[in-house]
This record gives structure tokens, C-alpha cells and sequence, in this order.
């Protein structure tokens, strides 16, 4: 809880600096945080390695409490109505989905909007493996904590021990967001500016210090959405692959299956909506390529941010966005969705049926980068895209039932789940989720918790009995 408190220093400073408000909403959450820090640390707890069910425990957990604090500065600075909004808006954060209630951020006091930006920032590698990475004292036991954290179905260790592969994904995380805050302020950005885009960039969250997002720097030319393109797709990449180009073996790195895919999808994706754009008379071939650029790499590496209201483009690419938002990145990345390995393995496994009505005899494996996956891998895979459809269903009904229309409760739940951001309809690009009632806000707080802990750490919590043992063996020390 305690590193949460040094996340919010610079926002903190810089309240204090330019005296916008909100200094005393900082101090005070800072304070809340540290007792309440100090009475959990003298409440008995269970000793000795940490088991799977702790693990995943203390990542949902930890994202959760992280949240209701994280919301404070939020909300004692009236900088939203009530609580809920508040709460909403940090979960958004945290979970890196971008989401947001505020109708106007250009009037929000400026430490605000930065804290809410470097919640991106903590939530796109996972603010429990940065604590690993300083925490090695945890051993062998952390890595089920690194597991249930990293994004997608494989973790792919870097080095032998959790430690050194969070601080080696660390040191690849802050280079990156080195490269792209320089590169921004090249660009004509103030600092702030540029900050605030980075974190959302890097954490593929997509909060902007504009009302309009990226649309605002659209009279500046093409520079700037070239660039933050270029850099969601990168952190829509899985970051293991990073590593592989530091050892520079290049060639593992276009082996492998997921990243030649995603790309083509990128490639694909940007080329049809582009080409669907200009034959619609969106405007000249440069701009239709640029805008479908940006915003299917907005989408693919659900960031969010926007260049264009896409809610107002042809039925075709609208389609085609709407697919992205279910298929989201690379496993490993910092991004949310299905994630591209787990619709690669799925295509795979409907040609081996396929295959097997032919052939009823044939044994034949599913492999992936050439090495045979076992049935529990493709269990899980399969276990996974199944519940993140029943969930998809379930929760678009419940939306519907407030009274909007089909594609707003559709839209409006895969970008909770796949942490995207905007949606289509009553939540496009230029509008965003204030009207919805306190319910449908704690919904979708679900929702993008779910969507962002890989759907079963935060089920595998609610359908156990976690928190009761937990205590028990505390209370018995």
C-alpha cells in the first residue's frame, strides 16, 4: 500500500507548486494510506511461502484496495460529484482502460489529471510485479503473484528468478517511456502534455490532458499520431520479445507466431478501414490512412485515445474496430482482450477438428511456435475465451436494461472487459459513461477489474473462500 503513497508525490508537488487546489486532497489520502498501512501490518497473517490461492488473493486484493484509495485525491478535491464517479474513474485507471466520467478534463485541477495518468503508468506492467521487482525477499512464492499479474496466458520468463524479470520488464517499461516523452516534446507538447500522453501511451490506457484526446493536436500535422501510433503498438507487443531484441536474436523475435499475426491484423486492419474511409468521401487518402492508422492501433493495443469520432464512420469500419476490440494485443504486454495467442490457438484447435471429422483417427497436436501445446494449455486458453463470452452476454443484457440502445450495452461492456476505453454510440470517442446510474458504474468497475486481472484471478476470488482462511490462519497464529 505504502508504494502507492510514493506514486502520488509528484502530483503532490506539483499541487503544492502551482497551488491549483488540490494539495490538501493528496495529504490527506497520503495519510490515510500510511495508518491504515500501519494497522494491517499488526493484524495477525498467515506465514511461509505463498501458495497459488494467495497469489492470486493478493493481486486482486491489491488492485482493489489500490483503487479505493487511489480514488481520494478524487474525490476530496470535488474534482467529481460523488464517490462512485471517483472510484470509477481510478479503477479505469489502474485496470488501463481509459474510461472516463469527466465531461470536461481541461477544467480539472492539473495534480489530478497527472495522478490519474501515472495510475496508467503503475497499472500497465502491474502494480504488484514493480513490488516484486523491489521486493525479492518474497522468493519462489512470488512468482505466483508475477503469474496471476502479467497479462495474457503465458508470463514467459525472462530470468531465473520473478525479481530479475520485473526489473529487466521495468527497465524496458521506463526506456520506453524515456524515448516516447522526448520524442513528444519534440513534437511541440508542453511537458505536461507530454507526460500525461506518455503514461497513457505506455500504460496503453488512454486518459488525455484534452477534452477532445489526440483530436486536439490535429491541426499540428501528422507527426504526433505517427508517433504515439508507433508507440501503442509497441506496447501492444509482447515485452518478453524486448529482451529477445537486447540479446539480438532478431530472428527468434519474427519466429514467433503471436507477433508476426498481430501485426498483419495491424497491417490488415489499417489498409481496409483506410481504403473503407476514403471511398466514403472521408477526406483526402492521407488523411483516411492516418486516422485509420491511429485509431486501429488505438483500439488493437487498447489504448483508446482518439483522432477521429470513428463513431461517425461507415458501418464497415466500424465493424472492423468492433472486432479489434474483442482480439486486444499480445499476450505479455501491457495491454488488454482476448489477446491474439489465445484467437490463434482457438483457429487452430476449430482446423484440428475439423480435421479429425476426416480423419478420425489422426492424433494431431496443436502447436504454437513449433512446440506442441498440452491439453491443459489449450483447456485454459479455451476455459478463458468461454467465460469471457458468457460474461460478454450476461453483462451487455444487464446494460441494456437501462434503456440504451443494442450497440451502446454491446460496446460499452467489450471496452470494459478488454480495458479499451471508449466505446460506440452513448459512450463514442467525444462522449463518455457520467450518465449511467451508480449500479452500471460498480458494473463496469467489475468488469474492468476482470478484464485487466485475466478474468479468473478475480473469479478465482469471488467463487472461494480466500478471505475467510486467510483470517482464520491469522487469527490461530
Amino acid at each position: 500500500m505504502r508504494i502507492e503513497t510514493v506514486f502520488m508525490l509528484p502530483p503532490l508537488i506539483l499541487s503544492f507548486y502551482i497551488k491549483d487546489g488540490a494539495t490538501s486532497a493528496f495529504l490527506c489520502t497520503i495519510g490515510i494510506i500510511l495508518i491504515t498501512a500501519f494497522i494491517m501490518e499488526k493484524t495477525p497473517s498467515s506465514s511461509g511461502r505463498i501458495s497459488p490461492k494467495d497469489g492470486l488473493f493478493i493481486v486482486s486484493i491489491g488492485w482493489i484496495f489500490a483503487s479505493i484509495f487511489g480514488a481520494l485525491p478524487l474525490y476530496i478535491s470535488k474534482s467529481l460529484p460523488t464517490y462512485i464517479d471517483c472510484l470509477f474513474e481510478i479503477v479505469s485507471g489502474f485496470t488501463t482502460t481509459g474510461a472516463s466520467v469527466i465531461e470536461d478534463v481541461e477544467v480539472i485541477a492539473p495534480s489530478v489529471v497527472l495522478w490519474r495518468s501515472i495510475t496508467h503508468w503503475i497499472g500497465g506492467m502491474g502494480i504488484l510485479v514493480f513490488t516484486i521487482s523491489l521486493l525479492p525477499k518474497l522468493g519462489v512464492g512470488g512468482f505466483q503473484i508475477f503469474k496471476a499479474e502479467s497479462p495474457g496466458p503465458v508470463a514467459g520468463k525472462i530470468e531465473p528468478k520473478v525479481s530479475q524479470t520485473a526489473k529487466r520488464l521495468y527497465s524496458i517499461y521506463m526506456i520506453i517511456t524515456i524515448v516516447l516523452f522526448i520524442l513528444l516534446l519534440i513534437g511541440g507538447m508542453t511537458p505536461f502534455d507530454a507526460i500525461i500522453h506518455t503514461l497513457g501511451v505506455v500504460g496503453t490506457g488512454g486518459f488525455s490532458s484534452k477534452t477532445a484526446s489526440v483530436a486536439h493536436y490535429n491541426s499540428w500535422g501528422y507527426y504526433i499520431p505517427i508517433v504515439m501510433s508507433m508507440f501503442m503498438v509497441f506496447c501492444g507487443t509482447n515485452f518478453s520479445l524486448y529482451y529477445l531484441l537486447y540479446k539480438k536474436k532478431i530472428k527468434s523475435i519474427f519466429q514467433d507466431e503471436e507477433f508476426r499475426i498481430f501485426y498483419g491484423i495491424i497491417i490488415f486492419s489499417i489498409i481496409i478501414v483506410g481504403f473503407n474511409l476514403y471511398c466514403n468521401n472521408y477526406g483526402t487518402l492521407g488523411r483516411s490512412m492516418i486516422d485509420s492508422l491511429f485509431q486501429v492501433t488505438s483500439i488493437s493495443s487498447t489504448s483508446g485515445f482518439a483522432t477521429a469520432d470513428y463513431d461517425m464512420w461507415p458501418s464497415f469500419s466500424k465493424y472492423i474496430l468492433l472486432v479489434l476490440y474483442f482480439i486486444g494485443s499480445s499476450a505479455g504486454s501491457t495491454a488488454g482482450g482476448m489477446k491474439v495467442v489465445r484467437i490463434v490457438v482457438m483457429f487452430k484447435l476449430v482446423k484440428r477438428e475439423i480435421q479429425k471429422v476426416l480423419h478420425p483417427k489422426a492424433v494431431i497436436p496443436i502447436k504454437l511456435n513449433n512446440k506442441i501445446l498440452n491439453d491443459e494449455i489449450v483447456m485454459g486458453i479455451m476455459s478463458f475465451l468461454g467465460a469471457y463470452i458468457i460474461i460478454f452476454i450476461t453483462a451487455s443484457a444487464i446494460v441494456a436494461l437501462s434503456g440504451v440502445d443494442i450497440l451502446t450495452s454491446i460496446s460499452s461492456v467489450v471496452t470494459m472487459l478488454s480495458n479499451v476505453g471508449p466505446g460506440f454510440s452513448a459512450v463514442g470517442p467525444t462522449k463518455n459513461f457520467f450518465f449511467f446510474g451508480v449500479g452500471y458504474k460498480m458494473l463496469f468497475c467489475m468488469l474492468m477489474l476482470l478484464g485487466r486481472l485475466e478474468i479468473f484471478t478475480m473469479l478465482a476470488l469471488l467463487s472461494s473462500n480466500s478471505i475467510g482462511n486467510r483470517y482464520v490462519k491469522g487469527s490461530t497464529k
